[in-house]
Parts: C-alpha cells; sequence; structure tokens
C-alpha cells in the first residue's frame, strides 16, 4: 500500500522537476550550439506555424568563395539563429560560413565541425535587423537555402524560416580574375581565387613547412600553416590560419620585432588583399606602394583565411626585400582588421622558429614556440621562487624552530641556516627573472600591461626583505625580541 501511495508522489516530482528544469535550457548568451541540427530552442513550448519575419539576400547566384549579403528582419525579436543548408537535404549540415557586420549584436558558432557555420545573437536585447555575410564553400552543392529560428519572446519562437535560394550558375566556369582595389596599395597583377585548401603531402621533401600546432593539417579549422617551395629564380609561398582578419609572416635577424620584412594576407571587404610590408621596431607595418609578388591566390572559407603567390628570391630594386636566400628568423602572427582592411596589433604571441633557417636550403617540417626561451625562464624561475623556495622558507622557520633548536649548521640553528638559505635563492632567482624580460624586450615594455609594474613591486620588496633581515640583530642580542 505504502509502494502504491509512492509511486504517484514519485511521478509528481519528476513532473515538477521537468517543468522548472525547462527555462533553463534557454540560451540567452545565444551559445546554441546543442541546437545546430534541429534548430529548436529549449524552450519547453511549440514553435509558431506563420512566420512574421523573412531573410532577404542581394543575389541569386554564388560561385566558391563569393560573398552574399544575408539580412534579418521583421517585428522586435530577442533572439536567432541563421544557417545555410543544402536546399536539397535541409536536415543535412551546416554549410560554408559567415562573416559579421555587427558584433555587439551576432557572433559566429561552429555546427558539424564547421567553424563559423552559423549566427546567433550575442543577448537579449531586443532588435529588428540583423546582416551577416555568407561566405561560399568551395564544395558547396547546386542550390544552397537560408534558414533561420527566431525568438521573439521566450515562449514565442518560430524554427527554420525558409529564406531564398541562391544557385551556382549551370556553367561552372573558373573564378574571374579579382584585382585590388586599395587606393593604399596598388598591383598590376590578377588574383585568382584557391579551390580547395593548402595540404601539407610534401612538407619535408619539396617544400619548407612551418606547422602550429607541429604537424597539423592545413585544412583543419585550428591549424596555422607556412610553407615555401622553390620554383627555380622565385619561391612560392603558401599561408594558412584560422583568422578573420589577417595572417602575416616576417623573416627576421633576430628574435625580436623590428626590422623585418612582412607579408601580409588581408580580409578586406569579403575578399583578401595580400600585400608586402616593413616592420620598422615596434610599430605598425609600414605597407609597400609597389607589390611585388604574383600569381597571388586566396581562399576565405570554413572558418580559414588562406593566401598563396610568388616571388622573386632577389628583388634589387625593391627596398626592405630581403634576399630569399639568405637564413632568417620567421614570424607567423594573426590578427583583427577593421572595416577597410585596417590591421590591429596580433591577437596572440607570434610563432617564432626556434632558430634561423634557409628556406631555399634544404626542405624541413618544423614547428616553432610562441613563448620564446627567455620567457620562458622569467615563468619557471618566478614560479619556484616563489612558489617552492618562500614557501619552503616560511614553513622552516614557522614549525621547525623547535625541533631544530639544538642542531647546528656552521655555528647557527639548522632551521636558521635553512630559512636563510631559502630566503635568499628567492631573492636570486627573483632578481634573475626580472632581468630576463628586460632583455628580450630590449628595455622597458609599454604594450605589457601592469605586469611589468607587478614585476618592479615584487622585485623591491625582495629586496627590502633581504634588507630587514640583514639588519635584524640575532635572537641572543640585548634588544632581540625573542
Amino acid at each position: 500500500m505504502l509502494q502504491q501511495m509512492e509511486l504517484p508522489g514519485l511521478a509528481f516530482a519528476v513532473w515538477m522537476l521537468i517543468c522548472f528544469y525547462a527555462p533553463v535550457g534557454g540560451y540567452p548568451n545565444g551559445k546554441v550550439r546543442e541546437a545546430c541540427t534541429s534548430m529548436v530552442p529549449c524552450h519547453g513550448s511549440s514553435p509558431q506555424l506563420s512566420p512574421e519575419h523573412t531573410i532577404t539576400v542581394n543575389g541569386t547566384e554564388f560561385k566558391p568563395g563569393d560573398s552574399i549579403e544575408v539580412h534579418l528582419s521583421g517585428p522586435v525579436f530577442e533572439g536567432f539563429f541563421i544557417q545555410a543548408r543544402d536546399a536539397e537535404h535541409l536536415e543535412s549540415p551546416a554549410l560554408g560560413s559567415f562573416m559579421l557586420a555587427d558584433r555587439g549584436a551576432s557572433q559566429l558558432l561552429t555546427c558539424a565541425h564547421t567553424k563559423n557555420s552559423a549566427v546567433s545573437h550575442t543577448s537579449k536585447a531586443k532588435k529588428k535587423h540583423i546582416k551577416v555575410y555568407w561566405i561560399a564553400p568551395g564544395n558547396a552543392p547546386k542550390r544552397v537555402q537560408f534558414l533561420a529560428t527566431v525568438v521573439k519572446k521566450y515562449k514565442i519562437f518560430w524554427v527554420k524560416i525558409p529564406g531564398p535560394i541562391v544557385s551556382q550558375p549551370n556553367a561552372l566556369s573558373p573564378t574571374p580574375p579579382l584585382h585590388a582595389t586599395s587606393g593604399a596599395v596598388s598591383t598590376s597583377h590578377p588574383v585568382s581565387y584557391l579551390s580547395k585548401p593548402f595540404n601539407a603531402s610534401s612538407c619535408g621533401r619539396t617544400k619548407f613547412c612551418i606547422r602550429n600546432p607541429s604537424n597539423c593539417d592545413p585544412e583543419s579549422a585550428s591549424c596555422f600553416f607556412l610553407s615555401f617551395q622553390q620554383e627555380g629564380s622565385s619561391v612560392f609561398v603558401e599561408m594558412s590560419g584560422p583568422s578573420e582578419g589577417y595572417l602575416a609572416f616576417a623573416l627576421s635577424h633576430d628574435q625580436w620585432m623590428g626590422d623585418d620584412d612582412a607579408y601580409l594576407c588581408v580580409g578586406e571587404d569579403h575578399r583578401v588583399r595580400t600585400i608586402t610590408a616593413y616592420l620598422k621596431e615596434r610599430s605598425p607595418p609600414v605597407l609597400d606602394s609597389e607589390n611585388a609578388l604574383e600569381d597571388v591566390s586566396w581562399r576565405l572559407a570554413d572558418g580559414l583565411l588562406q593566401c598563396s603567390f610568388r616571388r622573386s628570391i632577389r628583388l634589387p630594386a625593391h627596398k626592405g626585400r630581403f634576399n630569399l636566400d639568405a637564413s632568417y628568423y620567421i614570424f607567423l602572427a594573426d590578427g583583427e582588421a577593421s572595416e577597410g582592411g585596417v590591421i590591429h596589433k596580433h591577437r596572440q604571441q607570434p610563432l617564432i622558429t626556434n632558430g634561423i633557417y634557409n628556406i631555399t636550403g634544404l626542405p624541413q617540417d618544423i614547428g616553432g614556440s610562441r613563448s620564446p626561451r627567455l620567457i620562458k625562464a622569467h615563468g619557471t624561475l618566478m614560479f619556484i621562487a616563489w612558489i617552492t623556495t618562500v614557501s619552503i622558507g616560511v614553513i622552516v622557520a614557522r614549525f621547525f624552530k623547535p625541533v631544530w633548536s639544538y642542531s647546528f649548521l656552521f655555528g647557527k640553528e639548522m632551521w636558521f641556516q635553512v630559512h636563510r638559505m631559502l630566503m635568499l635563492t628567492t631573492v636570486m632567482l627573483t632578481s634573475i627573472s626580472f632581468v630576463l624580460p628586460f632583455i628580450y624586450r630590449g628595455g622597458w615594455s609599454q604594450q605589457a600591461g601592469f605586469h611589468p609594474y607587478l614585476g618592479c613591486t615584487v622585485m623591491a620588496l625582495a629586496i627590502f626583505q633581504a634588507l630587514m633581515a640583514g639588519f635584524r640583530p640575532s635572537r641572543h642580542a640585548p634588544r632581540s625580541s625573542e
């Protein structure tokens, strides 16, 4: 009888849990990856039938690499989710990649292992219009349809609102050459579209390659790839990486930025502009007015920015261009580019080769480091000093004084000698570690934030502590408080 009474109660508890849990499934921050396949928000209610919002595009045909402007508009709404799918198989995964027009209102998501293949909201802020750009992938089907899920209120939403269908031309002719349109940098060489990603099969055999992570696949959305292949009196260069702004590499005589020969692939108006530049100290690159590159190609799809070009090994007529038959450190960096192709500081420490290499010499397949050895040594020494030696020194002084009071080392109590040795070691390691960043940077860094000020404070306190210990009387002195 008791069991019969418990079953309805258990069922009621489960029902209440489901009711209260359902609202928790909402995504006010737009992180809706769980809904990539169904495009259905977890709001605990059924979708509306007659949509109030519309999707429009600025064209009806596309070729691989083309950019299509997509608009979602209608009455005020809070959330949205946009994808492009095969029009013949709408249950298939999202395809292509998007670029944002307003980063404050929209964000890119990864669906079906394809980076940037969907767009969603960033908050519950009310909006009436969203604009994004869709980049057609190289393996796009003949017909593609845009779909959108729109959330007006928590319980009022529409799922998979059908949008326009765009299609490839019946005759798939090669993409016509494109020309750089920037007024600051001009080139007379044609620019073409890459039909497929790079591959690393020839790395170490006929190509000199740099990859990060090591041995990564250039088709992967997390692989930074740079290759050089000598072809007669020129070198063919391939560069690829997960970036929406720009990728750049530079040849340098040392491991510090400045006085370097640089090459940039910059995303601009949903195309990629390939330019040469000169790095002067730690200031923005000085772009060349003449472009010495030939056979320029690019690809912007699946979250990857890729470009390739050819450059003569020697360019005596172009000031600032290094000869490619010498040895250099090689930098590889990425960062954001704002509207108009204006580049900003790289968002992470550039990848730097561990030694100098001749890219026209013996083909190799190497990696690099985003943390130079001096900076790694700085961090290691600071960790040893402030996590290991100082901690043990404090513990010895606090807990081993009564234990080692009658044990002596070099005429002093053992606990005191051990404590003093550990504290002096801390000061010594801190001093060495303090100097290393200044050696690496060649002076004070204005771009390192508060970290240098914190380091100076720690160094000053460590020295002050050592001086105080030196002036402190022994425990048996008349003025000692012990």
